[in-house]
């Protein structure tokens, strides 16, 4: 008896290893697959929101943004902030990245939001070398500056 024991204590312990190295592998292909999809749909964080909102942007407005984009990573790879130079578009008419078509819509002048946007809506797998990398999750901190020529008014705001 007390040598099957012993042969059985022995398989255990010699299985140790490999189950070890197994459940390493594991968990790093797990983390890998979790960087490569952060994100498979547009996600919009209200940062700031002025208290009241008279100026809002609509398909067709023609808008004033201030952002800064980064990478997951938090690598930065652009700033109209940085530029003191914010980019002027046509919203909805395929100007910039589908991610802002979208995640600016509704936007009162003076809010700032941060969009977080999958790869399908912002530069795909081809991303925009050298910065921007294939497949990349795009991080956006964006405040939108003017709605067809019109700026913000000086009424009270509200911090989100």
């Amino acid at each position: 008896m007390a040598s099957k024991r012993n042969m059985s204590t022995r398989n255990v312990w010699s299985m140790l290893p490999p189950l070890v190295l197994l459940l390493l592998l594991c968990i790093a292909s797990s983390s890998v697959v979790a960087k490569k999809s952060d994100v498979s749909e547009l996600q919009i964080g209200v940062k700031y929101k002025p208290k009241s909102c008279n100026i809002q942007a609509h398909k067709g407005d023609r808008i004033k943004v201030h952002y800064r984009g980064s990478l997951t990573d938090g690598t930065v790879f652009d700033s109209s902030f940085e530029r003191g130079d914010p980019i002027e578009f046509e919203i909805g008419s395929g100007q910039v990245i589908k991610g802002w078509d979208q995640g600016l819509l509704g936007m009162c002048v003076g809010e700032k939001r941060k969009l977080k946007i999958p790869s399908k809506l912002g530069y795909g797998a081809q991303g925009s070398p050298p910065k921007i990398p294939g497949g990349a999750t795009l991080i956006f901190d964006t405040e939108l500056v003017a709605v067809n020529g019109k700026g913000t008014s000086n009424d009270a705001d509200v911090e989100l």
